[in-house]
């Protein structure tokens, strides 16, 4: 009789994140334990955790606590397994350092990719001791893990051996994979957190890999492995137009681009070594993001029709005001027009339209907007600077990131 087995994909929990300097613990709290619930009542025997648990390398002290927390109950659910790989916001040695006590609760981490790509490999033993999954959990592959910088290079050099780095790694693992002395009935998995070809994102997320959108494609995952559980694009999505091969998506909304998604978890059933089912379940949105742009009359009276429908958590919105006049004491207008209404206004600003040369849409928000747009806008608005200049420069900027460890 072959062996029925449930399995949950999900990934980009983000912990400790903050949108416009507000925390979203609360939000993460209850994502949390609707997440437990939904692996309790949907019967899991093994979780994956597809990269970026944390939203930076030295997340605050609450955010490792939701973590833990999360591990601890989630023994209460009869979830038998957990294998959780680090993403490229993740800091690898804070999450291996406590994988050998994780490992005793089956809880299997790979924060960092070794030298040795069979140490990916995860083997799940039920009660019995008998092999149930194989797993090659393998983790967000920096640059120092797949290649070695040679003076001279250009950028698409580099970013032919990224590429072909990366592809080499999913070989390898997969030949392991087959080379192991299991019943062909053994349900193979892979994991990984990267930006595959063809994948589309609710906003740029291009800074890894020396910017390459794609890493690899759905093709180039060796066809040995029966489901491939991807994290890092935060829509969730199969990819390359194979069911097997998808994204589940972040947690919750990070940002005010990615408020049209459904957030999901991916629920799979495997009999033996066929994938029979594959269930993406919504996730409840429990803040709502709401971004409101027009001229002043406009979004006065959005704000006014605006109902908070019911969430448990108040809303958040942003707002930009066109305009083609000067506005003066304008956040306090709107704050006041807003103040008996549940909700917040997160950021109010001003696409002046009056001003000569760029506007709103031109200028970076700096307190939203990441630190590679930035630095790609202050290179493109250089107009003495070439496009191809430029374009090194970025690269350049990217590796520099990556050798001081801020990859996020």
């Amino acid at each position: 009789m072959l062996l029925m087995l449930r399995i949950l994909h999900t990934s980009d929990w983000h912990l400790g994140h903050k949108l416009l300097n507000q925390e979203r613990r609360e939000e993460h709290e209850l994502a949390l334990n609707w997440l437990l619930q939904t692996i309790q009542r949907s019967a899991v025997d093994v979780l994956l955790i597809a990269g970026d648990i944390f939203d930076t390398g030295n997340p605050p002290n609450y955010a490792r606590q939701l973590y833990f927390d999360f591990l601890v109950r989630l023994r209460e659910t009869g979830c038998r397994h957990v294998v959780i790989t680090g993403g490229n916001h993740d800091s690898p040695s804070m999450l291996d350092a406590p994988r050998a006590l994780l490992s005793h609760l089956n809880i299997h981490v790979r924060g960092a990719a070794t030298e040795d790509p069979a140490e990916e490999l995860v083997l799940l033993r039920d009660a019995e001791g008998e092999p149930e999954a194989l797993v090659a959990a393998v983790p967000f592959l920096r640059d120092r893990d797949l290649r070695y910088s040679q003076a001279g290079e250009t950028s698409e050099e580099r970013r032919r051996k990224v590429r072909a780095g990366i592809r080499q790694h999913y070989a390898t693992v997969g030949e392991l994979a087959r080379a192991c002395p299991y019943p062909p009935t053994l349900p193979l998995l892979a994991m990984g957190h990267l930006y595959a070809g063809g994948a589309e994102a609710s906003a740029p997320q291009d800074n890894i890999y020396t910017g390459d959108r794609e890493n690899i494609q759905a093709s180039e995952f060796p066809d040995c492995f029966h489901y491939v559980a991807l994290g890092h694009i935060h829509r969730a999505q199969p990819v390359g137009g194979c069911r097997h091969i998808r994204y589940s998506g972040s947690l919750i909304p990070l940002d005010f681009s990615e408020t049209k998604d459904d957030k999901t978890v991916c629920l799979l059933e495997f009999q033996g070594a066929e994938l029979t089912g594959i269930q993406p379940l919504p996730v409840p949105v429990f803040r709502r993001l709401k971004s409101i742009r027009g001229p002043l009359e406009k979004v006065e009276a959005s704000l006014q029709r605006f109902s908070a429908k019911e969430r448990l958590l108040s809303p958040w919105i942003d707002v930009v005001v066109e305009t083609d006049r000067p506005l003066p004491h304008l956040h306090e207008h709107l704050r006041t027009l807003v103040a008996d209404r549940d909700l917040q206004l997160l950021a109010v600003r001003l696409d002046r339209q009056y001003e000569t040369g760029q506007t709103l849409a031109d200028l970076p928000d700096l307190e939203s907007t990441d630190v590679e747009e930035v630095f790609r806008r202050r290179c493109a608005g250089d107009g003495d600077l070439p496009e191809s200049e430029w374009k090194e420069l970025l690269a350049d900027f990217r590796e520099l990131r990556e050798w001081m460890g801020d990859s996020a």
